[in-house]
């Protein structure tokens, strides 16, 4: 049984990571037998994967037909950074609240400062193939940031809310940051978000979420209603 239930949690690992790292493609068929021929797995721990997914919004499932990848519309990534806008900004507002009177709450955020300063100053003195193979580590950070302010949030429930988006918003990650410009808009934001927060300013950190949450959507839609040739035929409209 532990077999069982450790070869699920890996398809379930990699096919999530194939899905959110756009290596399979919004409307993508998912057979059972080819994935399971492919990642070594019989078909239980493959439907018991899909099915998960199918819960987080990644998969279309429906009983009798063939799983698919969850198709992204605007309306949807609408739906999702409206959303966004009402949690995320008030979690780091409790967060910078909650550093200004301990200290202990910002070691992380400093940490991640500081790497994001050097990641910066590397980045930029790569060429443009260089800075396009450097994206991963700019995700991770961005990565970190999160998921620093999910544990630092004190209100649980908010916690969970924003832990529970992170696969639909780490999925479009992938589509907003599509070109080195908007990899360094997104590193000025997440540097104001940081700064706000390491200097305990409730009211900055508010306004740098809001403001980067509205840029990462802009960014979508430009990409997704066709700026961006790779993703536009994906997209339901």
């Amino acid at each position: 049984m532990a077999r069982a239930t450790g070869k699920g949690e890996a398809v379930y690992e990699r096919l999530k990571g194939d899905i959110e790292s756009l290596r399979l493609r919004p409307g993508a068929k998912l057979s059972e037998v080819q994935l399971g021929e492919e990642l070594g797995a019989s078909r239980t721990p493959v439907r018991e994967a899909i099915r998960r997914l199918a819960q987080e919004g990644l998969v279309d499932f429906a009983p009798g037909e063939m799983a698919r990848v969850a198709a992204i519309s605007l309306g949807g990534v609408r739906a999702l950074f409206e959303f966004r806008m009402l949690l995320e900004p008030r979690a780091v507002t409790a967060v910078a609240t909650a550093g200004a009177s301990d200290e202990r709450v910002l070691g992380p955020f400093h940490e991640l400062l500081e790497r994001l300063e050097e990641f910066d100053a590397s980045f930029r003195a790569l060429d443009t193939a260089g800075q396009v193979r450097s994206y991963q580590e700019f995700y991770d950070l961005a990565e970190g940031f999160d998921q620093a302010v999910i544990a630092a949030c004190r209100n649980p429930y908010l916690a969970r809310t924003i832990r529970d988006l992170r696969s639909q918003t780490v999925r479009l990650r992938n589509i907003s940051h599509s070109g080195p410009r908007r990899m360094l808009t997104s590193l000025e934001e997440h540097r104001a978000m940081l700064k706000a927060i390491t200097q305990g300013d409730a009211r900055a950190a508010k306004a740098a979420c809001l403001h980067h949450l509205a840029q990462t959507l802009q960014a979508l839609i430009d990409s997704l209603t066709g700026e961006d040739p790779t993703f536009g035929a994906d997209v339901q409209l």
